[in-house]
C-alpha cells in the first residue's frame, strides 16, 4: 500500500501546475460501466453510486497531502452550488484517511464544503476505480457509465467543463434540460 501511495503523490505534485492550462474533461473510450461502491460519509451517511441512475455523478478521489486537491476543491463547491438541483451528484472520495485529517484539511482550505465526503478508507475503492494519481475525477453519465476522466486539478467551474457535464443530463419531458437550454 506504501509503494501505491508514493506513486500517486508523485502523480499528484507532477499535476500541481497543469490545471490552469488544462481544463478538459477526456472522454472515456466505450463508456464502460462504472464500479459501485457503498462509502460512509464524514457524518456517517452511507452513499452508493448506483442509486443515483438517472444523474450524472462526479466521483472525485483525494487526499489531504495532495497540494491540488487542496487547489481545486473551493471550484468544486461553486460548481456542486450550480449544480445540486439539476440532475447531478458530486462525491469526494477521500482515500485513506480519517475524520481528524479531513477536519483539518477543511479548515485549511477556508471554505464550507456541503457535498459528500466519502471515506475509502482502506484504498480498495480508488484500486477499483483504477485512477492512476491524485486528484483523479470521473464523470459518470445517467445510465451509470463512465463518460469523463480528469487526471489532475481542474476549475470545476469553468464554464466550458459545466457544459460537458450539464450535456451529459437527460432532457425532460418538454425537451429542455434542466438548465432550460434547448437540447
Amino acid at each position: 500500500m506504501r509503494y501505491w501511495f508514493a506513486g500517486v503523490m508523485l502523480v499528484g505534485l507532477l499535476t500541481v501546475g497543469s490545471a490552469q492550462a488544462q481544463q478538459k474533461l477526456s472522454p472515456v473510450p466505450g463508456r464502460p460501466a462504472a464500479p459501485d461502491f457503498t462509502l460512509t460519509d464524514v457524518k456517517g451517511k452511507q452513499h452508493r453510486p448506483s442509486t443515483q441512475r438517472g444523474k450524472v455523478v462526479f466521483v472525485n478521489f483525494w487526499a489531504t497531502w495532495c497540494p491540488p486537491c487542496l487547489k481545486e476543491m473551493p471550484s468544486m463547491q461553486r460548481a456542486w452550488k450550480t449544480l445540486k438541483h439539476e440532475d447531478f451528484t458530486m462525491y469526494a472520495v477521500n482515500v485513506g484517511e480519517d475524520e481528524e485529517l479531513i477536519a483539518t484539511f477543511m479548515f485549511q482550505i477556508g471554505v464550507d464544503l456541503d457535498f459528500p465526503l466519502l471515506l475509502d478508507r482502506d484504498s480498495s475503492v480508488v484500486k477499483q476505480w483504477k485512477a492512476p494519481g491524485l486528484p483523479t475525477t470521473y464523470i459518470v453519465d445517467p445510465d451509470g457509465r463512465i463518460a469523463y476522466r480528469a487526471v489532475g486539478e481542474r476549475a470545476w467551474d469553468d464554464p466550458q467543463i459545466l457544459r460537458e457535464i450539464r450535456a451529459l443530463m437527460r432532457p425532460s419531458a418538454h425537451g429542455y434540460r434542466v438548465d432550460n437550454q434547448p437540447r
